[in-house]
């Protein structure tokens, strides 16, 4: 073991110079001798002997040794990723790579050392001697080759943003460069091994040739005739592109270019080009064109939004409009098409010009968007973006009207409005805008303004808000507070079943509403119900995260558990039964069952009635909707043994055969048991008559299968099928009877509608065959005939674009009926078709000329104002009376009552109109506009006006409290909505001014009982409510000192809020600028009020009874009484119930500490705090005297006060340095102590002897 003396220069001149007087005379002799010599310190190192004749000179110090040089040579290579071969390396030190680096050690002797860098990269360290190493170099070296192909090709190869190169390189283990664009050169180098050389190769040259089969063909076709290629919508050209598989690139409208672009195989182009070349030859010599003027400035009422209106005539008419550009002056507007299409375009685009009605969100500095009070649909208002410009167009005095209103509105928000603008982060628009709209919705019409979030697409963060001046301010410190709350906020997916989503949204989203009530500040993203995702994103607080995540996950528990499903068969005409007055049965089921029923809609064909619920509760409404059924009709249910086997034969590819049963046995119900349950019984479910038949049928039909069944299908047009059928099935009813088969037509649902199915015994079958295929042969026998029809009676035939005729031909297997141009006096009609057919048909048309000619014409008067409730949604009540009544009815015009009030006006003024006087209206007289005709037979037209009169509605007067009236109003009218929606009536609620207790009710006379029933059960309940609201506002209020408030209220408001929620009160303090400090007011029932205030009284009793003491504790102990985050000094407080208060920094005591609570309490608590003080002080001194030992020490307090010597340091006799006159070595010279590496130059001996390097 060797020692090392480290010398400073301070410590080498210190034993130059001697040791201070002092020190030298408290050394004596005996001290230097135990002085440990230089070389005991520091033994020199073994040296090699010398050779002979060459003697040693001087000491160890100058011997001079030769450096030595290494053999070995060491160098680093790195290999990328996408040159490795061997990539995967799932145990280092296995694998073919290992090998082949022993291999190459084994054969070389150089030594190869292995690191994977961060990329993937492999890092080789090759140690080795000179020959070694060349040799493992050698063999380490990869292979180069080069392949020619076409320059064209070479972005193929690169691929989209380098793709394909990479993906060439990661496969094949080589390094592939391809010359830059501008390099002349078609040769691609690639680097490698072997294998991957080759497999490179052949990849690029299978891309190459690839692309040798593709083709590019440029076609040009002057730009008029660029829509008829592209079609309307691009539909045309896309369905070439999907036909020949060529890519078809026509230049945008916007583009100035002719050049049409075909890609594709050679034969795929070349069939697109002969499509392309075949429509423009076409059109260039059929089409023709027409010019029109139209003002610039009504140019984009052509174009329409993203030129959807030019793509829509183009549509209808096969008609291209070309439009001149914007930045021509030119007004004329060419139509280019077929000679027998333009007159239908030009209308179109006449149309698009003058009817326009334009609308447009305003866009002047305030922003808040005009809405006129005014009905000048002649008026055009044009809002331009970004300047303070409105543009009116339209008659000169309608202009005029409606400016002056303009005007005032603008003038009117000026004065009264303001404006601001917020940054938000445009990611948080939408949760700012809420679902929708709910949370910009609160904010706009709880603060009184207009809200702006940019859209989207315009990537702006700017939010305008406008309105009154404070209304503003508040909005814009809310929306803020509510951005910067989004930035906190975290977001959880939760996994829900797409098929709970609708019962978790509820009705109108009253369920997912409740939810966010109970979550406020969370927020729940649906997924759209297209994407059938089952991800559901929460996102706010994480702790109201949590809650509202395992709330949603109990409630979709509970879902899952009741979520079973059953489907009752109960026949349509008792569903309104079932329904019962005004929903009162279903809704009784519902509520004792707790299931949930969904019956079909009213014009559906389904009898399937949906519960769903728990299993017990499914079975139990079931049973219910059963018996209600049973008690109305005659409905028997019956069991019949049919052997299970046969069960699939009976039923038929889907369901067909036992279909057609059920529907020639008057809709009964047939259920089969489960496919392979093994149960022979079926159960059929009817009228008695109707089941008894249907199981006369299932039973002979499954003794023909069991005995000997036979198939035969046929084939027939549809159009025939009904012809066949016959009115009520009397033609098939026929057959059947004579036959015994049973025929089977295609129902609308199925996919073949030309298949009859025939099914009986072998001999039934065949003559079924016969007699069917014998009258498809005679309706394809076609025949043409003629009538005589008076020409008064034509337009019958030919109104609404030939609906009779229609329905002529579908029912008499599709007969075409042609009547005379109009306008000439022919009366003769031409009929073609099958001759039973059109026999079949002429005779209808006979009988409807007879109903013509008997038919009268007959007046109705009711008040025009009836009218629309007459005719029903979509004129559903008016067409159901002229089916039932096989009637016409016409209702006369609107009467224009802004015309007939001016013609009145004019009159009082003038006296006279057109120069005569105007006679006054005879009042028994009735109105043109009140009476409405009726034509068709006498009987069936009085039975027509007595339904019709049926619906008119009636007017009765409830009596409902002024002040109730908001209520029954309800938010947004949504309580009054609702009554007319149950009681499907109209109910008029008098205005506020008029100060009226009388609210019409407007409806069927039917429902208008029912009406006033629900309106005064509605009062009832307002009342009850009225007189709750009066008892719950009772106030109280008492006198509590001010300083005793924050007690009372407690740590965040924890002891109010427990007094507010036991006796269910609201309580409120004086706000700061208050003139009663000391009055707290309640509000509440009043044995709650009286009982709160007690309980406040009982703090206050308490808090009076305490004391406070001032006591002083060492302010060093304060932060350890406290604790960690007050930890300790809240337990204190909580064990003795007393409020302890610390000085704060900067106090004038330090050391004064405030105790307050009741006396007795109070003395403890600060018996404690002096013992802690006490405790702690004493652990203080401690750990100082500790820190005192730790600390360098002197001899006396003296001692450490005088001016210490310099160290003598590590002192060494008979050093090399303390020999002559040599200084002392300059540690920071690079001479005396060299760094590794550096250059050796000659200079001086030093004390240490010559340099060894």
């Amino acid at each position: 073991m060797s020692s090392v003396a480290v010398l400073t220069q301070e410590s080498f001149n210190e034993h130059r110079s001697g040791l201070l007087p002092e020190q030298v005379k408290c050394i004596g002799a005996e001290d230097e001798d135990s002085l440990p010599t230089y070389k005991d310190a520091f033994p020199p190192l073994p040296e090699k002997p010398l050779p002979e004749g060459v003697q040693e000179t001087g000491n160890a110090w100058t011997t001079k040794i030769k450096p030595l040089k290494s053999s070995v040579i060491t160098q680093v290579f790195h290999v990328p990723l996408e040159e490795r071969k061997y990539k995967d390396m799932n145990q280092f030190g296995e694998g073919d790579q290992a090998k082949v680096c022993l291999d190459i050690m084994h054969k070389t002797g150089a030594h190869l050392e292995l690191s994977m860098a961060k990329d993937q990269g492999l890092s080789i360290m090759v140690s080795g001697h000179c020959l070694q190493y060349n040799r493992s170099y050698v063999e380490g070296r990869d292979a180069s080759a080069t392949v020619a192909i076409p320059k064209e090709h070479h972005r193929f190869v690169i691929g989209k943003s380098g793709e394909k190169l990479q993906e060439l390189e990661l496969k094949t283990a080589t390094k592939i460069q391809i010359p830059r664009p501008e390099d002349p050169s078609n040769l691609i180098k690639i680097s490698g091994t072997k294998e991957g050389l080759e497999k490179a190769k052949h990849e690029i040259l299978l891309i190459s040739a690839e692309q040798d089969k593709r083709a590019v063909e440029r076609m040009n076709i002057e730009k008029v005739y660029h829509p008829f290629i592209t079609g309307a919508y691009n539909k045309l050209v896309g369905e070439w592109m999907q036909e020949t598989g060529a890519r078809i690139n026509v230049p945008p409208p916007s583009v100035n270019k002719t050049e049409i672009v075909i890609t594709g195989e050679k034969e795929q182009v070349a069939l697109a080009m002969a499509k392309i070349k075949k429509i423009y030859e076409e059109k260039k010599k059929n089409a023709t064109t027409i010019a029109v003027e139209v003002k610039k400035s009504q140019h984009k009422y052509v174009i329409g939004p993203k030129g959807n209106t030019l793509q829509e005539i183009l549509d209808r008419t096969g008609v291209s409009v070309e439009i001149p550009p914007l930045d021509s002056s030119s007004e004329t507007v060419i139509l280019r098409g077929e000679p027998d299409r333009l007159g239908q375009a030009l209308t179109e685009v006449y149309a698009k010009v003058n009817k326009l009605v334009f609308l447009s969100p305003a866009c002047f500095k305030l922003g808040l968007g005009l809405r006129l009070l005014c009905v000048y649909q002649q008026v055009h208002i044009e809002f331009t973006e970004g300047e303070d410009k409105i543009t009116l167009e339209g008659p000169t005095k309608d202009v005029q009207i409606v400016q002056g209103q303009i005007e005032a509105i603008v003038t009117d928000l000026v004065n009264r409005m303001d404006y601001t603008e917020i940054s938000v982060d445009p990611k948080f628009h939408r949760h700012l805008i809420g679902k929708g709209g709910a949370n910009i919705n609160r904010i706009k019409e709880q603060h009184k303004v207009s809200v702006r979030i940019p859209p989207d697409n315009e990537k702006s963060n700017l939010i305008r808000i406008e309105g009154d001046p404070q209304g503003v301010q508040e909005a814009k410190k809310e929306l803020l507070e509510l951005a910067s709350r989004m930035e906190n906020e975290r977001t959880k997916d939760m996994i829900i079943e797409q098929r709970f989503h609708r019962a978790i949204i509820g009705q109108k989203g009253e369920k997912i509403k409740e939810i966010r009530d109970k979550f406020p500040e969370g927020i729940i993203n649906f997924p759209d119900p297209t994407q059938k995702s089952d991800i559901v994103q929460l996102r706010g607080p994480r702790t109201e995260v949590e809650k509202c995540t395992k709330f949603m996950q109990k409630m979709v528990a509970e879902m899952v558990e009741n979520s079973f499903s059953v489907s009752v068969p109960i026949f349509k005409q008792f569903h309104k039964n079932i329904i019962g007055k005004g929903g009162a049965n279903i809704k009784k089921i519902r509520e004792e069952t707790n299931t949930k029923i969904d019956l079909p809609a009213e014009n559906s064909n389904s009898e399937m009635i949906v519960i769903t619920g728990k299993k017990a509760n499914c079975e139990a409404a079931k049973n219910r909707i059963l018996a209600i059924q049973k008690e109305l009709a005659n409905i028997t249910e019956v069991e019949v043994s049919i052997p299970s086997k046969l069960h699939n034969s009976l039923i038929g590819s889907k369901g067909r055969f036992v279909r057609s049963i059920m529907e020639e046995c008057g809709g009964v119900h047939i259920h089969f048991p489960t496919e392979g349950s093994g149960i022979d019984a079926v159960t059929i479910r009817g009228p008695a008559e109707e089941v008894e038949k249907a199981k006369k049928q299932l039973l002979s039909l499954a003794e023909e299968k069991q005995i000997k069944s036979h198939t035969v299908e046929l084939r027939a047009k549809p159009e025939y099928h009904k012809f066949l059928i016959g009115k009520g099935g009397g033609n098939i009813r026929k057959v059947r009877d004579s036959t015994g088969a049973r025929i089977i037509f295609p129902t609308a649902d199925d996919k073949d509608q030309e298949l009859i199915t025939v099914i009986g015994t072998e001999e039934a079958v065949a003559e079924a065959q016969k007699e069917l295929e014998a009258l498809i042969k005679s309706l394809d026998n076609v025949v043409e005939d003629f009538m005589i029809v008076d020409p008064k009676h034509h337009r019958f035939f030919v109104a609404r674009r030939g609906q009779v005729l229609r329905d002529i031909a579908d029912e008499y297997g599709g007969v075409i009926v042609s009547f005379p141009r109009t306008g000439s006096q022919s009366d003769k009609v031409t009929l073609k078709g099958a001759k039973d057919c059109l026999e079949a048909a002429k005779k209808r048309m006979l009988e409807m000329i007879e109903d013509l000619d008997a038919q009268v014409i007959m007046e109705c008067v009711i008040p025009q104002k009836f009218h629309r409730s007459i005719m029903g949604p979509k004129g559903s009540r008016i067409q159901q009376i002229t089916k039932d009544h096989n009637v016409q009815i016409k209702f006369p015009d609107r009467d224009d009552q802004q015309a007939s009030l001016a013609c009145v006006n004019g009159l009082q003024e003038n006296g006279e109109a057109n120069g005569e006087v105007k006679e006054p209206a005879d009042p028994l007289v009735p109105k043109k506009c009140d009476v409405i005709v009726l034509s068709g037979r006498k009987e069936r037209c009085e039975a027509a006006v007595e339904a019709l009169k049926a619906l008119v509605p009636v007017t009765i007067a409830v009596e409902v409290p002024f002040e109730l009236h908001r209520y029954i109003i309800g938010q947004k009218g949504s309580g009054i909505r609702k009554m007319m929606d149950e009681f499907e009536v109209n109910i008029q609620v008098p205005a506020h001014e008029l100060q009226s207790d009388i609210i019409s009710v407007t409806g069927l006379a039917s429902h208008l009982d029912r009406a006033k029933e629900g309106l005064l059960e509605r009062v009832k309940e307002l009342q009850a409510e009225q007189e709750d609201r009066a008892l719950r506002s009772f106030k109280l209020t008492i006198t509590v000192d001010p300083k005793y408030h924050p007690k009372i209220i407690g740590r965040k408001g924890a002891i109010i809020t427990q007094i507010r929620n036991e006796h269910e009160v609201n309580i409120q303090f004086p706000e700061k600028n208050d003139e009663n400090q000391d009055q707290i007011t309640i509000t509440g029932y009043e044995q709650n009020a009286v009982a709160a205030r007690d309980a406040i009284q009982a703090i206050v009793h308490e808090l009076e009874e305490m004391i406070s003491e001032d006591i002083t504790l060492d302010s060093r102990v304060h932060a350890r009484i406290i604790g960690a985050r007050g930890k300790g000094i809240r337990k204190i407080m909580d064990e003795f119930k007393v409020d302890v208060r610390f000085p704060q920094s900067g106090a004038a005591d330090p050391n004064l500490v405030t105790v307050t609570g009741r006396p007795e309490q109070v003395d403890e608590a600060i018996d404690h705090l002096l013992n802690l003080e006490e405790e702690y002080m004493a652990d203080m001194v401690e750990n100082e005297a500790k820190m005192a030992y730790m600390k360098p020490s002197g001899s006396t307090a003296s001692s450490m006060e005088e001016p210490r010597g310099p160290s003598k340091g590590f002192v060494v006799r008979e050093a090399p340095w303390a020999i002559g006159n040599e200084k002392a070595p300059d540690m920071s010279s690079s001479e005396e102590f060299p760094s590794f590496g550096a250059p050796v130059t000659n200079a001086r001996s030093s004390p240490w002897g010559p340099k060894r390097f």
